[in-house]
């Protein structure tokens, strides 16, 4: 086996490339015109899309991500950049490291282009999603499917499947979350896991995702030894949306006097989602309504607990081609 010849994608959801409204405009009408994050015919959502969306929401949503800018770009990206140097530097010269957006820049389909023309013929897609949901997890993988079809020669390709109850992954959470628990000046008696919202009709249909998200949080509150709150934030429309809210948890919670920390066990790294609506739009809405301690706890992004997780799972999907 040529073992120069086996490459790792890790994939995540995206960005825009600057924190403008023509830049986040031209984000949001990809991510938008997706079926399987808006499940509304095209016929009928792309008017609405084009018309009462796109021509609002870019600016605000450019303040927002203007907020949280770093001086390498997108927290996402650069994160995910510091992922993939940091899993290049684990697994050695014999794998080759790349990143893709399932959004933005850089794509799917351009990033598994530059693999195959660096000699992998063995490639381990990686959605860097714990819980299998329709708009993340399975819009990753049409999307390597639709690029690939049109491509002649292709290479071998597995995928790494969702890890909600994973040890190695509950383990991270369970060492980043004490952690970031020890560094407080204060001892939060609530903890809050705040996952990605998602239309309660996807649960009905039959995606998993909401149960996985509460198998995670039963699994991280019996390793800490506490109880944990979970929450799903970043609601969208008027259709009905998985419950309890984020916003209105963290507002019930500041009315009783809580002290909280909140963190987010479904998102890889750290972005507009953790950064903006949960640091700093969360801790004003707790404060809005009377609480006074609050604490957002990062995401495992590159740290050495969450290294080491995603090395063990890459690790076991390339058994039998890394030797």
């Amino acid at each position: 086996m040529n073992r120069t010849r086996i490459g790792v994608l890790l994939v995540n959801l995206g960005t825009p490339d600057a924190p403008t409204p023509g830049a986040v405009r031209k984000y949001l009408a990809e991510f938008l015109s997706d079926p399987r994050v808006v499940e509304i015919p095209a016929l009928l959502w792309q008017p609405i899309l084009r018309g009462a969306i796109l021509p609002f929401r870019p600016r605000k949503s450019a303040e927002a991500y203007a907020q949280v800018w770093t001086d390498e770009g997108s927290p996402l990206a650069a994160i995910t950049r510091r992922q993939t140097t940091a899993l290049q530097d684990a697994l050695g010269p014999h794998v080759r490291i790349a990143y893709a957006m399932r959004y933005g820049e850089p794509a799917i389909g351009a990033a598994i282009d530059a693999l195959t023309d660096a000699g992998c013929r063995r490639i381990l897609i990686a959605p860097l999603y714990p819980q299998y949901c329709g708009a993340t997890t399975a819009t990753a993988v049409d999307a390597v499917h639709a690029h690939l079809a049109r491509r002649r020669a292709q290479p071998a390709l597995r995928f790494l499947p969702p890890y909600p109850d994973d040890p190695a992954y509950i383990g991270a959470l369970k060492a980043s979350i004490e952690a970031g628990l020890a560094a407080l000046d204060f001892i939060p008696d609530t903890l809050v896991a705040s996952f990605h919202g998602m239309p309660e009709r996807t649960r009905t249909l039959g995606d998993p995702y909401h149960d996985q998200c509460r198998d995670t949080a039963r699994l991280l509150a019996d390793t800490l030894g506490r109880p944990v709150e979970v929450a799903f934030q970043s609601r969208f429309g008027r259709a009905k949306w998985l419950e309890p809210a984020t916003d209105a948890t963290l507002a019930r919670l500041g009315r009783d006097g809580r002290s909280v920390a909140i963190f987010a066990p479904g998102f890889s790294a750290d972005c507009l989602e953790t950064l903006e609506e949960l640091a700093i739009r969360g801790k004003e809405q707790f404060a809005a309504a009377g609480g006074k301690q609050f604490a957002y706890l990062p995401c495992l992004n590159a740290s050495a607990p969450g290294m080491m997780m995603l090395e063990t799972l890459v690790r076991r999907e390339l058994a039998g081609w890394l030797r």
